[in-house]
């Protein structure tokens, strides 16, 4: 959403944050993982959150390949000794995330459930807070959930094929930069997690001026516990939220002015 004056900015992070990917992406990995250690191992949520919580695994595929190399070396062997073809582990994954049929979606991608409403986003547009979307998630899965699930035809998308993996800010200023080039408006950015924080750290180093705020997001796969919700909102606040929520629509219009109100005061 692209208005001539904005009071904000809001980019949103998808995978956690727009669609609940703890049953697609998340079982894909462990799809993926399972079938290259030749059923040895199969990675649980804790195990794939604990190597995202590092920072710099944004990518699943690359996900898939690490947690495998990881295992063999946990029984002692050398990555020079295990032969990972990455094009394989990328077609897996692809045919159990995306589907079989490369023309048509028909994996666990049709699976997810939506975690924010065309309400909600209309509702910033109404407050002259521009929003858009910047994520790790390829061209083609970004748009099957803004396009076809949720029905945004047009809206600003920086994915996969767009931008240099998170933490690298570059996808960000992109995002912004299609909204509104000239605005000097706060931005906040939405994500679940650690690299998206520190995505939002790097934005900061990189161009002081602007008041740069990273709002922690918490994914549905979390919450199935007091203990892990806590854990994971205090990996995110470490990292550089200024705010954790459960829930996306939860960081509403009050919420943002809120935030803003206690920065001003800092």
């Amino acid at each position: 959403m692209k208005p001539d004056k904005l009071t904000a900015i809001v980019i949103f992070d998808i995978d956690g944050v727009i669609r609940d990917v703890g049953n697609s992406y998340r079982r894909a990995i462990a799809d993926t993982v399972e079938h290259f250690t030749s059923n040895a191992w199969r990675p649980t949520l804790d195990d794939i959150d604990l190597l995202k919580s590092e920072g710099i695994w944004n990518n699943d595929w690359k996900v898939s390949q690490e947690l495998t190399y990881r295992y063999f070396e946990s029984i002692g062997k050398l990555r020079s000794e295990i032969a990972l073809d990455y094009p394989e582990i990328v077609n897996f994954f692809q045919g159990r995330y995306r589907g079989k049929n490369a023309e048509c979606f028909d994996g666990y991608i049709t699976q997810e459930p939506l975690l924010i409403s065309v309400d909600y986003l209309q509702k910033l547009s109404d407050r002259a807070i521009g929003w858009g979307f910047f994520s790790g998630a390829t061209r083609g899965s970004a748009e099957y959930v803004l396009k076809k699930r949720l029905g945004l035809e047009e809206t600003v998308l920086v994915a996969m094929e767009d931008a240099p993996s998170k933490p690298d800010p570059t996808g960000l200023f992109a995002a912004i930069a299609q909204i509104n080039f000239n605005s000097s408006c706060p931005v906040f950015y939405l994500g679940d997690t650690v690299a998206d924080m520190y995505t939002v750290v790097r934005a900061r180093q990189i161009r002081a001026q602007r008041d740069w705020i990273g709002i922690g997001i918490l994914p549905p796969h979390v919450q199935s516990s007091s203990s892990k919700k806590t854990a994971y909102t205090e990996t995110l606040v470490e990292a550089g939220a200024t705010a954790v929520f459960d829930n996306v629509e939860e960081f509403n219009v009050k919420a943002m002015e809120q935030t803003l109100s206690h920065l001003k005061k800092n």
